[in-house]
C-alpha cells in the first residue's frame, strides 16, 4: 500500500510516461511510430472534470498516455478521444485531432470504433485517476466508520463458544484479505512516468495491467483502498470481542482465586 501511494503522488507530480510496448502485440505498436516523438512528452493539458469550480486543477496529458488511450484494451476513436481532452467539438474536429496525432507520431485511423464499453472512468485522464484514488484512500482510511460497524455486527454474538468461532472465522478473513492485498500492492503497471520492473509472474501481472489501462490507474489502488478498510473492521471485530470474552473469564477467574486461598465465597457474600 505505501508503495502504490508513492507512485501516486510521484505520478501527480511529474509528467513522463515510459514506453510500455513490449507489454502488447502488434495492435499496441502500431500506434506509434518510434522516434518521432517522446512517450514522455507532454501533449496537452485537460481541466479536471471533478474539482470545484473554486479549485479548478489541470492535468498534463503526455503521449504516453494518449497512445495507451489509443491502444488496447480501450482503443478510443477521434470521437471518444477528443471528448477526454476536452477539445471543441467543431465539423472537422475530427480531422484535426487525427492530424495533430499524426504530427507527433500516433496513428489514428478514421472510423475506428471503439474496444472497450464507456464508463465514467473513460472521462478522465491519469493523473486526475490517481487524483481520486489517492483520496478514496484517504477517506477510507479516515472516516469509514470501522469501529461502529464492528461493534453493531458483534453485539448479536454472546454465546462464547459461538464468540471463539467468530474469532476464528474473523481471523481467517484477515490472512486472506492480507493475501489479496499484498498482491494488489506488487502490481507494477505502467503508468504515468513510471515504469517499475516486475515482480509478479506475468500471467496474473498482465491481467493487473488491462485493469490499470481501463481504469488509468485507478482501479487497484481503490481496491486497496477498500480493503483497508474491511481490514479495519475486522481488527475492531475481534477486539471486541476480546473484550467481551475477557468480561466472561473475569468473575470465573476471580471465584477460583478465592476458592484457592481457602475463602467462603458464601460468608463474603453474606458480608
Amino acid at each position: 500500500n505505501v508503495w502504490i501511494i508513492s507512485l501516486h503522488r510521484q505520478a501527480l507530480k511529474t509528467t513522463g510516461v515510459e514506453d510500455a510496448n513490449n507489454i502488447f502485440g502488434g495492435d499496441h505498436n502500431s500506434v506509434i511510430r518510434k522516434g518521432v516523438t517522446s512517450p514522455t512528452d507532454v501533449f496537452c493539458s485537460v481541466p479536471g472534470r471533478l474539482s470545484l469550480l473554486s479549485s479548478t486543477s489541470k492535468y498534463k496529458v503526455t503521449v504516453g498516455e494518449v497512445q495507451r488511450r489509443l491502444s488496447p484494451p480501450e482503443c478510443l476513436n477521434a470521437s471518444l478521444l477528443g471528448g477526454v481532452l476536452r477539445r471543441a467539438k467543431s465539423k472537422n474536429g475530427g480531422k484535426c485531432l487525427r492530424e495533430k496525432l499524426e504530427k507527433i507520431g500516433l496513428n489514428l485511423p478514421a472510423g475506428r470504433r471503439k474496444a472497450a464499453n464507456v464508463t465514467l472512468l473513460t472521462s478522465l485522464v491519469e493523473g486526475e485517476a490517481i487524483h481520486l484514488a489517492r483520496d478514496f484512500g484517504y477517506v477510507c482510511e479516515t472516516e469509514f466508520p470501522s469501529r461502529q460497524v464492528a461493534e453493531f455486527l458483534s453485539r448479536n454474538h454472546s454465546d462464547p463458544t459461538e464468540m471463539y468461532r467468530r474469532k476464528e472465522l474473523l481471523l481467517a478473513s484477515k490472512q486472506t484479505l492480507k493475501e489479496f492485498s499484498d498482491l494488489l500492492n506488487q502490481d507494477r503497471s505502467p503508468l504515468c512516468n513510471t515504469r517499475p520492473q516486475s515482480i509478479l509472474d506475468p500471467n496474473i501481472q498482465r491481467h493487473l495491467t488491462h485493469f490499470s489501462l481501463i481504469t488509468h490507474g485507478f482501479g487497484s489502488p481503490a481496491v486497496v483502498a477498500a480493503l483497508t478498510a474491511v481490514q479495519n473492521f475486522l481488527t475492531e471485530s475481534l477486539k471486541y470481542i476480546e473484550k467481551q470474552l475477557n468480561n466472561y473469564q473475569t468473575p470465573s477467574a476471580v471465584h477460583v482465586s478465592a476458592a484457592g486461598n481457602g475463602v467462603d465465597t458464601k460468608k463474603e457474600d453474606k458480608k
